[in-house]
């Protein structure tokens, strides 16, 4: 069996896991928020929402705070059964990989 075969290529980028892994254990987390965490640009932090948003991984809700824009994100069941599932074959790959 190829050790390697259930991992998620979505979660192959650093990005994508970091955000995955915040939203994990967070109910919903805002845009500079996340920049912070990551310590990423607002154009590579974008890209990567993107994709994580188009493959249903997350869920982008955009609002207002006073007259500024507000975009916050949140996991959805979706992200979370893949990211679980992602978790669980790097562990089953460092455990039973020789």
């Amino acid at each position: 069996m190829n050790p390697i075969g259930n991992l998620n290529k979505i979660f192959e980028s650093r990005i994508r896991l970091g955000v995955m892994s915040v939203l994990m254990v967070n109910d919903e987390v805002n845009f500079n928020d996340l920049k912070q965490m990551l310590e990423v640009t607002d154009g590579n932090l974008a890209s990567h929402l993107n994709t994580l948003e188009e493959n249903g991984y997350i869920k982008v809700y955009k609002g207002f705070i006073g007259r500024k824009t507000n975009t916050t994100y949140s996991i959805t069941a979706t992200g979370e059964k893949a990211f679980k599932g992602h978790l669980a074959a790097l562990e089953h790959m460092i455990k039973f990989t020789k």
